[in-house]
């Protein structure tokens, strides 16, 4: 028990027959994507089982065990010099923007509902910190936005991303 609470599983991310297999599968999948898109086997790589980007270096979060995108991201560092996350998930994407908040080598740029909301992280001033400062965009978005007002912001938005920050991978 003491175990588990120290890597924060039980509650939001349960223990679950075959969870271990789990892992592999959502991880693996996201590293073989990465490997393909360093080798240019692809030119898009899609893991519909990954995605889990509350999980922490060392804690399970928001039914989220292992970080399949930061273990991909580090593998497309080992090809490509600069990286862009783009989140569009409702929830905030903690894990990933904790996981390279103080490097310019990743840009994370997170979408989500703020407030009262899982995770509850993501403020418009959380920018990145050190080397990082600037390399974390966070847009929270009021409840009820609609597709016309979302693309009218994520457009233009990802549009000056791409201009300023030009990445490699």
């Amino acid at each position: 028990a003491l175990q588990m609470q120290r890597f924060n599983v039980g509650e939001d991310c349960p223990v679950f027959d075959g969870l271990y297999e789990f892992c592999q599968l959502s991880t693996g999948g996201s590293v073989a994507g990465a490997v393909k898109l360093n080798k240019q086997a692809t030119d898009i790589a899609i893991n519909w089982a990954g995605g889990l980007h509350h999980a922490k270096k060392s804690e399970a979060s928001g039914f989220c065990y292992v970080n399949d995108i930061v273990l991909a991201i580090l593998e497309l560092l080992k090809y490509h010099q600069r990286v862009l996350y783009i989140d569009v998930d409702i929830h905030h994407g903690d894990g990933v923007e904790e996981a390279f908040y103080t490097t310019d080598r990743v840009m994370t740029c997170s979408f989500h509902k703020y407030g009262e909301y899982f995770p509850g992280t993501g403020d418009l001033r959380d920018i990145g910190a050190g080397k990082g400062k600037y390399y974390a965009v966070n847009f929270p978005l009021r409840d009820g936005i609609d597709d016309d007002s979302y693309e009218s912001i994520f457009q233009p938005l990802i549009s000056k991303v791409m201009e300023m920050y030009q990445p490699k991978g």
